[in-house]
């Protein structure tokens, strides 16, 4: 496109300006019109929240910078009429908000490692693990797919970072506690609790714990942590446990927990492969008919008892331990 035929009022007014732009300042032979402050040119009032389209007979311009002195200079791009270019000035504006202080649209808040891992996590306990995907993902977050990959590498990296997220979950549960306060039981009760919160605000996610790959052999779910571990080891240590001691308490606590939770979490729609088959027994009327006594108990058995089932289990693996701490101070 060339300045022939054109006049000086084809040229779009600035608003709030002294003016119209300046001919020698606009760039004709591109599909973007730029007119650049000169050097040392005043640019107060330049941000995203002032940029606003004009309504011109030519091709649409977005102005793109601001001055109220007399030292005007401004500039304009073309945008199109939809498409992408719609996308961009919400961004644009999204930006402005975040610098005003205004509330942010949920799909263009800033992407973080801590949001998409968080935005994962809610999708699993929306719509379960299987369905998970990076493009359904980037669509939870109204990015493609490929933007994620700059804060996770892949989907199995992305899995990882919810099963440390889960685990420091205990960060910040205010009952749980780093070191015994109260005696190594109360430590140890907390601490169980803690979990199963977890496991129970999220059932779904859950599983993971389990099946992803731990660090290293001395890391057993649900303890993915060394932080935890080290905890759990120093804090029954300090309380007079020996090295064997504490190291099969570890063992009975994690695999107690496992177990339990494990299953508990099937109840409440977790998928943990062969437990997810799991039902409430209506299709199995004529499989009972020649067991009377399951069949007239059958609706206690069906009870969900699994708090009081935890606490039982719980308070038994605490004795268990606590004869354990008993011997080696006899042998002492």
């Amino acid at each position: 496109m060339t300045t022939a035929g054109l006049r000086h009022g084809d040229l779009p007014a600035i608003p709030g300006g002294p003016g119209r732009a300046r001919w020698g300042d606009i760039d004709w032979s591109s599909q973007t019109y730029n007119v650049r402050p000169r050097q040392g040119a005043c640019t107060n009032g330049l941000s995203g929240s002032r940029t606003g389209i004009l309504n011109h007979s030519r091709p649409i311009l977005e102005r793109t910078a601001r001055c109220p002195f007399s030292s005007w200079s401004t500039g304009y791009r073309r945008v199109r009429r939809g498409g992408r270019r719609a996308d961009d000035r919400r961004a644009t504006h999204a930006d402005a908000d975040l610098v005003n202080g205004d509330p942010l649209p949920s799909n263009k808040a800033p992407l973080s490692r801590r949001r998409v891992v968080d935005a994962a996590l809610a999708y699993i306990d929306q719509d379960g693990l299987p369905s998970l995907t990076m493009r359904r993902l980037g669509n939870l977050l109204g990015v493609e797919a490929m933007s994620l990959y700059r804060y996770v590498p892949g989907k199995q990296e992305l899995l990882d970072a919810v099963v440390e997220r889960l685990v420091l979950n205990l960060e910040d549960d205010e009952l749980v506690l780093r070191e015994p306060e109260d005696g190594w039981e109360d430590f140890l009760q907390r601490l169980a609790h803690g979990i199963r919160r977890i496991a129970l605000e999220h059932p779904k996610a859950f599983p993971l714990v389990v099946s992803r790959p731990a660090g290293g052999p001395w890391l057993r779910p649900p303890l993915r942590s060394l932080e935890w571990v080290e905890s759990f080891l120093n804090g029954l240590i300090v309380e007079g446990f020996t090295e064997d001691d504490a190291l099969g308490a570890y063992r009975a606590f994690t695999s107690f927990l496992l177990g339990h939770l494990l299953l508990e979490v099937a109840t409440h729609g977790a998928d943990v492969g062969p437990l997810d088959v799991l039902e409430d027994g209506s299709s199995q009327d004529d499989a009972l008919a020649g067991y009377s006594t399951v069949r007239r108990l059958r609706t206690r058995l069906s009870e969900d008892q699994s708090r009081v089932e935890f606490e039982e289990s719980l308070e038994s693996l605490l004795d268990r331990m606590a004869l354990l701490l008993a011997a080696s101070s006899q042998v002492d």
